[in-house]
């Protein structure tokens, strides 16, 4: 895919406009008006974010100071920052620590500003994540930027040779396939459940027309459609049809076909095409099987936030306006890998030309993001993943683990 947004001139243009990677040694933020507008990206994409930002550094004049953090010591970070009053100017918040970001006070109510930054508003994002879908307690605190969904990808060489001529199209047919996968010998598997996926469970409740939250905002686990997950979930295991150590490595396991079934985002289907070539016409990716509703997926990704005592409000507001250009969305995807949320972006006939991003913006148009929860990886996500892995791994008794789990998210809300 070609270059959308000037990234020769940015790259040409990098050096000398004075941005800094700062990796994982500062925690400055804005303090003066003059001074430069710190943002904080998450992951080992710093470099990449400069050469995004550079046209807008260079018509601006603002100076900006990229800090990179990884995804694993953003609590700390947090932590240390907010009892600091010293945080960035904008901040990457994966959309499972929005709340927690927001229950802390990190970030900066945007209502009262948006009426004047009209690009920002949510009917420009994709349904379900701009706007009232991602406020936490009433209040707009961020704005889509990168967008995530789990698609299958299926081995069809390997599905082919043990005929299964399509991929399954079903949860129950998935189930099949994976067993017969599984039956070709010690040590081959038919599918492959990461035992840290906790959206993966919620996905399989709302496929059966369910919901893990309920008519009141209270986390609701104590349901049919979450009784139909945890059936296939464990029946799954239960079948042999998935490996049981928790190290798997699932591109390792896609490649040498021990797992030619998964379920995972857009950055496989890259780790897929840069590790194994030779591989290719011989894997492709749809969206998730259906359950007894619908073939709903998951809406990940990171909203854009401002640091609620940042100095430079404006400054940061533009430079999020520009981040959400479709042109800037579609440039960061050619050299990040990560999708648009932007809906211009996301309807591009370009863009859609590749056949992989046609089968993720269908998923994306059928997809929800995972209930604002306070803490969910720490909380709810990890007190659901300890049920029904002891159910599955260690075979503890079903209904004694789930007891354990609703008593345990009992009066967590969304409100």
């Amino acid at each position: 895919m070609k270059s959308y947004a000037r990234a020769a001139f940015a790259a040409a243009t990098v050096a000398a406009l004075g941005l800094a990677v700062s990796g994982c040694t500062s925690d400055a933020g804005a303090t003066a008006d003059d001074g430069p507008l710190t943002v904080w990206i998450m992951g080992d994409s710093g470099k990449n974010f400069e050469q995004l930002v550079a046209p807008w550094v260079e018509e601006s004049g603002t100076e900006i100071e990229v800090v990179a953090v990884p995804w694993d010591g953003i609590d700390e970070r947090l932590t240390t920052a907010v009892a600091s009053g010293s945080g960035p100017d904008i901040v990457q918040v994966g959309l499972s620590k929005l709340r927690t970001y927001a229950d802390a006070g990190a970030l900066l109510p945007l209502d009262e500003y948006l009426d004047d930054h009209p690009p920002l508003a949510a009917e420009n994002f994709a349904a379900g994540i701009g706007g009232e879908a991602s406020a936490v307690a009433g209040e707009i605190v961020s704005v889509p930027w990168v967008s995530d969904t789990r698609v299958l990808f299926t081995r069809t060489d390997i599905l082919a040779e043990n005929g299964i001529d399509t991929p399954p199209t079903t949860w129950e047919q998935l189930r099949a396939d994976a067993k017969t996968l599984a039956a070709r010998g010690e040590g081959q598997y038919g599918y492959y459940i990461p035992q840290w996926d906790s959206p993966l469970p919620v996905v399989m409740t709302w496929s059966n027309g369910g919901d893990i939250i309920d008519a009141d905002g209270n986390v609701d686990f104590d349901t049919p459609e979450f009784a139909e997950a945890v059936d296939l979930y464990t029946g799954l295991y239960a079948d042999g049809s998935v490996p049981t150590n928790g190290d798997f490595d699932q591109t390792q396991g896609f490649i040498s076909g021990v797992a030619p079934m998964l379920i995972s985002g857009p950055y496989l289907a890259k780790s897929i095409a840069d590790s194994a070539p030779e591989l290719d016409g011989k894997w492709q990716v749809t969206t998730v099987p259906e359950g007894s509703a619908s073939a709903t997926s998951l809406f990940a990704g990171s909203n854009l936030a401002v640091w609620h005592n940042t100095t430079q409000v404006d400054a940061s507001l533009e430079l999020i306006e520009y981040l959400s250009e479709p042109e800037t969305q579609l440039e960061w995807y050619s050299i990040n890998g990560e999708l648009p949320t932007a809906v211009a972006a996301l309807e591009n006939e370009e863009f859609l030309s590749d056949p992989l991003v046609a089968v993720y913006s269908e998923q994306l148009a059928e997809a929800r993001i995972l209930p604002l929860v306070p803490n969910w990886d720490g909380g709810v996500g990890a007190d659901l993943l300890t049920a029904l892995n002891s159910i599955a791994l260690n075979g503890e008794d079903r209904e004694t683990a789930l007891e354990t789990l609703f008593s345990k998210t009992e009066g967590v809300s969304i409100n």
